[in-house]
């Protein structure tokens, strides 16, 4: 389209104003941190780390597959998951239980070490004969964290359940969840939880060839998930949910149910918890009540919050950062960590709402607020 302009009797022609072509290193930003983050996981950490410290790394990074979840639950959708315990435990519990029963197997036994010692008879109880299929226990892992907060979401979002009411409902059911699981000792292990686990599918875990190998499992699982949930964040779903956090009520008056978005985005956040969990077993050994529990999801959350949950980066980066600020605080200060924790989450929420993320911006706006001039020069 043009469009004319007197000039001196005479018309002129105005070009149509087009849109400048995306610089180069702009269109190839997002590819090259994902190639990146791929070198330093798969590439470098794997040559400069210890056996000990990559271990720990692996640790870490299920702790950042749950973030991602949280980045999309909670950063896009605006719901504050305050109960990802839950379905970390459980996909952690699942695999956690065929690990156990193969371990069982492999020394000619049919109940797992701790029934034995605990005297709960011969049989195994029902609900754990299925998770002596590997197919069954893997899709255990992640279908039965979804399943559950599928359940859990449609009658908490039917009946417009929001807010501070969601998280305290959600930190209600971590808790219970991890009551049952102490008073259960005889068929979940009790505080102690599933402890000792010797194999993953016929690898020795006390090889460190192994668990090298767990941990380039738990990196490339990383790594695939974050592109997974990059795509879902520009997708035509991730702009919906964004218009859910925001202003939910014109969501319902254009045609579309503000409850099933939300309620999408905390099944896929269940389900890359469960994910999670199910690779912390191999990755650490054990898993137990007092990792799914209150604490524990507050964790989850606070590690997002720092880094910066709507910034997919930046959560991941978080939950690193604060696990590891965790296993070496926690060593040196094991009563005043717990009140650290608080802290970091009410300075992040208080002060920082983005995160470390929107550090950059935040003293870029300052500056321009100190120097206008800058500002109209721009």
């Amino acid at each position: 389209m043009t469009t004319t302009t007197p000039l001196a009797g005479k018309t002129a022609t105005k070009p149509p104003v087009t849109e400048p072509p995306a610089p180069f290193l702009e269109r190839f930003r997002v590819p090259g941190a994902f190639l990146l983050g791929a070198l330093l996981l798969l590439g470098i950490a794997p040559l400069v780390l210890s056996d000990f410290r990559l271990s720990l790394l692996a640790k870490y990074l299920c702790y950042a597959i749950v973030a991602v979840g949280v980045s999309l639950a909670w950063g896009r959708g605006g719901l504050l998951v305050l109960g990802q315990g839950v379905f970390f435990g459980l996909g952690g519990y699942a695999m956690a239980m065929h690990l156990k029963l193969a371990d069982a197997a492999v020394t000619g036994q049919t109940l797992p070490d701790f029934m034995q010692l605990y005297g709960t008879g011969d049989a195994l109880p029902w609900w754990w004969k299925p998770f002596a299929d590997p197919v069954f226990a893997l899709a255990a892992t992640v279908l039965l964290p979804m399943a559950v907060a599928a359940l859990l979401g449609f009658f908490v979002f039917r009946r417009r359940v929001k807010g501070a009411y969601f998280a305290i409902l959600s930190q209600a059911l971590a808790a219970a969840f991890a009551i049952w699981l102490v008073g259960q000792q005889a068929t979940t292990g009790g505080t102690n939880g599933l402890t000792d686990i010797q194999g993953f599918f016929g690898y020795a875990l006390d090889d460190p060839v192994n668990q090298r190998m767990v941990y380039v499992v738990v990196a490339a699982v990383l790594l695939v998930l974050m592109a997974a949930a990059r795509q879902l964040f520009v997708s035509r779903y991730g702009e919906l949910l964004v218009a859910v956090r925001d202003s939910e009520e014109r969501v319902r008056f254009l045609g579309y149910d503000p409850a099933n978005v939300k309620l999408v985005a905390y099944v896929v956040a269940a389900g890359m918890a469960g994910l999670a969990g199910a690779l912390f077993v191999p990755a650490v050994g054990i898993i137990s009540p007092a990792l799914i529990g209150v604490v524990p999801s507050i964790g989850f959350v606070i590690g997002a919050a720092v880094g910066g949950r709507a910034s997919l980066l930046g959560a991941v980066l978080g939950a690193i950062a604060v696990a590891w600020t965790q296993s070496t605080l926690s060593d040196a200060y094991p009563a005043a960590w717990t009140y650290l924790q608080g802290l970091l989450f009410v300075v992040a929420v208080g002060f920082l709402p983005g995160g470390l993320a929107s550090l950059v911006t935040v003293l870029r706006r300052k500056r321009r607020t100190h120097n206008p001039a800058t500002e109209g020069a721009a």
